[in-house]
């Protein structure tokens, strides 16, 4: 079963369902049969890379919230991640463009190291005081390295504004396809559908419940033809 999970590094919502996921998936029976995949969506496509500002700032701007009112919303963020067992930073967090930490996520797909790095720059924005939009490309070097990527591979990555470009608005199309328009929008084998951060209970019933509906195999018999098994092989004999 594949499990398809779009998400931005920029989202706490994102950051605290994916704890609440992996809480129900390392409980799931079959979990050594799910494969797990990020897929991109930016909560705001297009920013600048040097556009940087206060996260409270940006709150304010954005969605017309007074300043309080946007702190009482990150305090309550910052309960929601410290009860899933997450670090949370409510006050001096900034955001900005999220576009080369997706790129560099496809990358480390191909690398299988994709759910590492999630986590580390999930980490490093909500949790770490220096920024992860401010410090330069080293910065997320640094992190990719860590999440045991080859640091020059990835600066080359970053240095290439085309590297897994299309591969970042792919997945874009894909989930405005699908009808997400906000994440975390978590996909089960293409057939159900669970849209934000529900607590872990939700995410069991829908493992439990797209991996008991999966259609069994359907054999297509193409008459007797030759096949090994556990006693060897058949090895037709010449006339």
């Amino acid at each position: 079963m594949r499990v398809e999970i779009w998400t931005d590094i920029a989202c706490p919502w994102c950051y605290v369902g994916k704890a609440r996921f992996d809480k129900a998936l390392a409980d799931f029976p079959h979990r050594d049969q799910v494969e797990v995949v990020h897929r991109s969506f930016e909560l705001d496509p297009g920013r600048a890379k040097d556009d940087v500002q206060p996260v409270i700032t940006m709150l304010t701007r954005k969605y017309g919230m007074s300043e309080t009112q946007a702190e009482a919303g990150e305090d309550n963020l910052g309960a929601q991640a410290a009860a899933e067992g997450l670090d949370y930073r409510t006050r001096g967090r900034d955001h900005g463009s999220t576009f080369d930490m997706h790129r560099l996520l496809h990358f480390a797909k191909e690398q299988g190291r994709q759910d590492e790095l999630l986590e580390i720059l999930y980490r490093a924005n909500f949790a770490e005081e220096r920024s992860v939009f401010t410090e330069g490309d080293e910065r997320l070097v640094a992190l990719a390295v860590e999440a045991g990527l080859d640091a020059g591979a990835v600066r080359a990555v970053l240095a290439d504004p085309d590297a897994y470009a299309d591969e970042v608005r792919a997945d874009e199309r894909e989930a405005a396809q699908l009808g997400a328009n906000g994440v975390p929008f978590f996909v089960l084998d293409r057939t159900y559908g669970v849209s934000g951060a529900q607590p872990a209970e939700v995410f069991t019933r829908a493992l439990t419940q797209a991996w008991g509906e999966r259609p069994p195999l359907r054999l297509i018999d193409s008459g007797d033809a030759e096949a090994c098994g556990p006693d060897g092989c058949a090895v037709p004999v010449q006339g």
